[in-house]
């Protein structure tokens, strides 16, 4: 299958978009999971676009930026990922190892060259501050979108223009003489998700909220495990009389999403119900919770806070 030019065009376009959505418009839609159904949509095969973007949804999630840091371009990754996955007949999983991960980590380069073109607008727009020039502010402001949407949309149109014959005889090595790095290739992109699960694990107050870690995993597998037995017997049943047509259907993700949700709902009421009920506090108290009030605790236990002059 060769890309058409619309094709290519629609990608590159969407990438670019993708960049400006993170950094004003804030839609939700440069997401991976959103890229891959996009991707795949223009591609054609809706489903795989999904399948490569949930997985490299699931890989960031617990991935994020701190001040001026940069970090890998999923969303790149996973248009790159998807196309070239239809495109050439490639395995969503080897897509994912081969293709979406190594672009998300390489966009990193150019995600720091965009930053440091940018800066030449941001002197132009000081300049105009110092000297009242409004229309060059919001001119300037406008053209320092160029460096950002420039870094993705570059990449990917040449990928997209110039690699389908490279993608094209890799998959044929891949499915040949190193059918043993395609099967390793596959491995890793299935277990891509772990990591950013890992990673989100890292960061959030799991001690603090161990009980209801634990019970969602107990939840999850018990119904999992319930749900596909249920569907193994029903569908031997089907098999061995066909007057048995009761199609049963695997757990959805979205019953256990909702499981999630009514421990976060009421998680969110227990600590609203407490905040409501503290005493509120006395002349005394008062003035020690104003000593207190910009205190911060660091790393070795010592308090620091703003002092009165």
């Amino acid at each position: 299958m060769e890309f058409s030019i619309v094709q290519i065009l629609l990608l590159t376009a969407y990438s670019m978009y993708n960049i400006y959505d993170e950094l004003q418009m804030n839609s939700s839609l440069s997401q991976p999971v959103w890229a891959g159904m996009i991707s795949g949509l223009i591609m054609g095969d809706m489903k795989t676009g999904l399948i490569i973007g949930a997985a490299l949804q699931l890989t960031v999630l617990g991935v994020g930026t701190f001040g001026g840091a940069s970090k890998i371009d999923a969303n790149s990754g996973t248009v790159l990922a998807t196309a070239f996955s239809i495109g050439t007949g490639m395995k969503a999983a080897t897509a994912i190892a081969a293709i979406g991960v190594p672009v998300a980590a390489l966009l990193t380069s150019f995600d720091i060259l965009a930053r440091f073109a940018n800066t030449y607008f941001q002197h132009k727009v000081d300049k105009d501050i110092e000297n009242f020039n409004y229309k060059g502010i919001e001119r300037h402001s406008i053209m320092g979108v160029l460096p950002w949407t420039l870094s993705r949309g570059i990449p990917v149109f040449l990928a997209l223009a110039l690699g389908q014959g490279v993608v094209k005889t890799m998959v044929t090595y891949l499915n040949g003489d190193l059918q043993w790095l395609n099967t390793g290739l596959q491995t890793a992109g299935a277990t891509l998700p772990a990591v950013g699960f890992a990673i989100l694990l890292h960061y959030l107050p799991v001690k603090k909220h161990i009980a209801y870690l634990i019970l969602g995993f107990t939840i999850t597998a018990l119904l999992s495990t319930l749900f596909t037995s249920v569907q193994t017997l029903g569908t031997g049943l089907g098999a061995a009389s066909k007057a048995f047509t009761t199609t049963f259907n695997s757990l959805p993700m979205l019953a256990i999403a909702l499981i999630g949700g009514a421990f976060a709902i009421l998680e969110y009421k227990r600590s609203m119900a407490k905040l409501n009920s503290a005493p509120a506090a006395g002349s005394n108290n008062s003035s020690d919770d104003e000593d207190e009030e910009d205190e911060i605790e660091d790393a070795n236990g010592e308090v620091s806070g703003d002092e009165e002059e």
